[in-house]
């Protein structure tokens, strides 16, 4: 790895990658994820102010030609909110908010503690567990499918899916592809029974507006909106448990701190996602003109990527960002992003997260760590900051 182009390293070590570059180069030219080039962002005020500037356009239209491979989708599954601006990305947004309104969002609050439960029963009995597998991914699979209406004989496990998305096998090079053509065979059967027996559920709702509402979804919309919103609501909580439950495992000060006061779950929450959030970097951006970031001009059409995990680490912005502190001011931090694209489901997540730390915390006073540290792996993603497995004992 050479600091002309630090993408290698962005894998194995992120986080000291992005300590050098807000020092050396914090608008940097590298070699993206896809491989093709792109511009890294890394100091906490020049990600910000570039989340919610307007010229950095989300829709892949706006790149140069030949500039941006990325993962291809089918259309079917690409006319999601990740890749729209406004007016488009307005008029969506604004039929499923309703969905995660903080009034919503706390009705959920006691279903969420018995699905926590019911999982953390099933394994205290071994004494032992890999955590990412038995806990924090199943948790946010069964909230998301309960808050769409997904029944529970449809429920699949999204895990092999997302990771083929994310985080893609090389050894394994048709395995994006086939994953995308089950994503499709699952949505197409599950709008179809939606149709057939509508419930009192979001996904019967969405498909109400797509035929009767006053801004109509296409369907090529309609099931996009059910793809991004059961893929996201269910990637970024896995990922953020099980770091936040390493990083309490690795402080075992901070931990006991929580345990002694577990009122404090909510702010902790916050510093847990700006610590080792889900994310390291936002979702692509492509200048619709020549912009300068940081004093660096990018020119239109160029791939932007803007460190959430770097600027929420730069000491700019929270001193002395490496240490985790569950008594920090957190505010401001992007670990959900910041501006109109700010993560819709952020809400869900955060209570999913401090209901999962709080019920595990509680049922088990002696959880460690069940493997050398040395042992733990993460997903091979330059993107995505997620745990392969969490093995605990308890």
């Amino acid at each position: 790895m050479t600091m002309d182009d630090p993408a290698s390293e962005l894998l194995t070590d992120p986080y000291a990658v992005y300590a050098r570059l807000r020092e050396t180069a914090p608008v940097q030219r590298i070699t993206g994820p896809d491989g093709s080039p792109a511009w890294i962002v890394t100091r906490y005020e020049d990600v910000r102010q570039a989340l919610a500037d307007p010229r950095l356009s989300l829709d892949k239209r706006h790149a140069l030609p030949g500039s941006y491979r990325g993962f291809a989708l089918p259309p079917a599954l690409d006319a999601n909110l990740l890749n729209m601006d406004p007016p488009d990305h307005t008029r969506i947004r604004r039929l499923v908010t309703q969905a995660f309104t903080a009034r919503r969002i706390e009705e959920l609050r006691t279903p969420v503690r018995r699905i926590a439960d019911d999982l953390l029963d099933a394994v205290a009995p071994h004494g032992r567990a890999d955590l990412v597998a038995a806990y924090a991914a199943p948790l946010p699979i069964a909230v998301i499918c309960e808050l769409l209406g997904v029944p529970p004989h449809s429920r699949r496990d999204f895990r092999d899916w997302t990771d083929a998305l994310v985080a893609p096998d090389p050894a394994q090079p048709g395995r994006a592809k086939e994953a995308i053509g089950s994503m499709l065979g699952f949505f197409h059967e599950l709008l179809a029974h939606k149709r057939a027996e509508p419930a009192d559920d979001l996904l019967s709702a969405l498909i109400a507006v797509r035929e009767e509402g006053e801004d109509r979804l296409s369907e090529d919309e309609l099931m996009s909106l059910a793809f991004l919103i059961l893929f996201a609501g269910y990637e970024n909580t896995v990922q953020l448990i099980g770091n936040a439950t390493l990083a309490l495992l690795r402080h075992p000060a901070q931990l006991a701190a929580l345990r002694a006061d577990p009122t404090r779950i909510g702010p902790a929450v916050e510093e847990l996602a700006r610590y080792d959030g889900p994310a390291l970097l936002a979702i692509r951006r492509f200048p619709v003109e020549e912009v300068t970031i940081g004093g660096v001009t990018v020119p239109a059409g160029e791939t932007v990527l803007l460190s959430l995990a770097s600027a929420d680490r730069d000491p700019a912005r929270f001193p002395e960002p490496d240490r985790l502190d569950l008594s920090r001011d957190t505010a401001g931090h992007l670990a959900l992003g910041h501006g109109i694209h700010y993560c819709l489901g952020a809400p869900l997540a955060r209570l999913e997260t401090g209901i999962a730390l709080s019920a595990l915390l509680e049922r088990f006073p002696r959880l460690a760590l069940d493997t050398a540290e040395s042992e733990l792996r993460r997903r091979p993603s330059a993107r995505a900051r997620g745990l392969i497995a969490l093995p605990v004992r308890f």
